[in-house]
């Protein structure tokens, strides 16, 4: 599923208004131990509309609505 779509399973207001997807593994966050850590780390990805959702990943949805 696209990151839009995952979104709008959550609510359909988050698939209408989607901007982008802030995206980090599981296993990141395992490793490293805190949103923090992953980022300092360059390993958050922002990924846009046609991002195709992998199992693991951690999102924070960015939206408008």
């Amino acid at each position: 599923m696209s990151a839009p779509e995952c979104a709008g399973i959550i609510h359909s207001d988050f698939q209408k208004g989607f901007i982008k997807a802030e995206v980090y593994s599981f296993s990141d966050i395992k490793d490293l131990g805190s949103e923090l850590a992953v980022k300092e780390a360059g390993k958050l990805r922002i990924e846009g509309k046609d991002y195709l959702m992998k199992d693991g990943d951690c999102v924070f949805f960015r939206f408008n609505v």
